[in-house]
């Protein structure tokens, strides 16, 4: 019997990392550690920003913005994760599917963007440190912000617009934990081929864009560290990049890992691993790799926390 074409499908049904019930008590509590780690993370440096005037600079002002954006990055996935192990329920809605598709594709664009900024700040204090004041003023700070969650709106309309004229099968089971656009158009009854076009040259404009702009800025950076006299000038220059380069890596290297593998069916498994590192590992690590790598942001969360003790 051929399958049959549902236009109006009403719901989907979630794989999840593993379909061993054996595990998913373990996945649970695994998923759930990370993701309080993630969120407690995040909001720490949220605090000890905020909290600290010494911290009050275009450098930390992005850094609060993307971790707000990692915040809301990877609570679009895991906690519905979290309900469907508790519940033993795999099913997701349509009207959902498209919603948290929507949200990922929007913190998704507010990390990658952020990320760009964040490079964008670096290239000025370490090329014009004279000027660094004068250009990143608080104005062009809050209109970078802006204009980036403008860009990202119109970015997270993406999977609705390509969605909109698909048709599903009988067989609707999503190898994946959350909705993964890729792997909605491998489920689908009518041709897709022209919307899986569309939807990598609008993923390589808006994640290859923003990349150029870091290669060119970290080219900028590297030549002029590499002008500087001393070899302490030249460990605290690159040392002041050292975090968002790392972070940089671990984003790009993982978000194309989950679209490189997507696009093969045959690797779910490879796939869903990419996944979780790319949408809740490397929310996860942030705050880590900022924290542990600049004195300042130690020194700031240690005084908050001090504070919060003593009172």
């Amino acid at each position: 019997m051929e399958p049959q074409n549902l236009t109006g499908v009403s719901e989907f049904i979630l794989l999840g990392v593993s379909e061993d019930p054996e595990l998913q008590s373990l996945l649970f509590g695994l998923f759930l550690s990370m993701y309080l780690i993630t969120v407690s993370g995040n909001l720490l440096i949220l605090l000890a920003v905020s909290s600290d005037p010494h911290l009050h600079t275009p450098m930390y002002f992005f850094l609060s913005n993307l971790s707000l954006a990692d915040i809301g990055f990877v609570s679009t996935t895991v906690p519905k994760m979290l309900v469907n192990i508790q519940t033993q329920s795999k099913s997701i809605t349509y009207v959902d599917c498209l919603t948290q598709m929507s949200f990922i594709f929007f913190f998704g664009c507010l990390d990658c963007l952020f990320l760009t900024v964040m490079a964008y700040d670096r290239l000025v204090a370490i090329c014009y440190p004279l000027h660094y004041t004068v250009i990143m003023n608080p104005r062009l700070c809050g209109l970078l912000v802006l204009v980036s969650i403008c860009i990202c709106l119109f970015y997270s309309q993406v999977p609705i617009s390509l969605l909109s004229q698909v048709t599903f099968c009988t067989d609707v089971e999503i190898p994946s934990f959350f909705c993964d656009l890729p792997q909605l158009f491998n489920l689908a009854c009518s041709d897709t081929s022209t919307n899986i076009i569309v939807l990598y040259c609008i993923c390589s404009i808006f994640g290859g864009v923003p990349a150029s702009g870091i290669i060119y800025s970290y080219m900028r950076i590297v030549s002029s560290i590499l002008r500087v006299s001393t070899s302490g000038g030249k460990y605290k220059a690159f040392s002041t990049c050292g975090s968002h380069l790392s972070v940089v890596c671990l984003f790009y290297g993982t978000g194309f890992g989950v679209y490189l593998s997507s696009t093969v069916s045959s690797f779910a498994k490879k796939s869903v691993v990419a996944s979780v590192l790319y949408t809740v590992v490397t929310p996860m690590l942030n705050p880590f790799i900022y924290s542990l790598r600049n004195k300042d942001i130690k020194k700031a969360i240690w005084r908050f926390l001090c504070s919060r003790a003593k009172s």
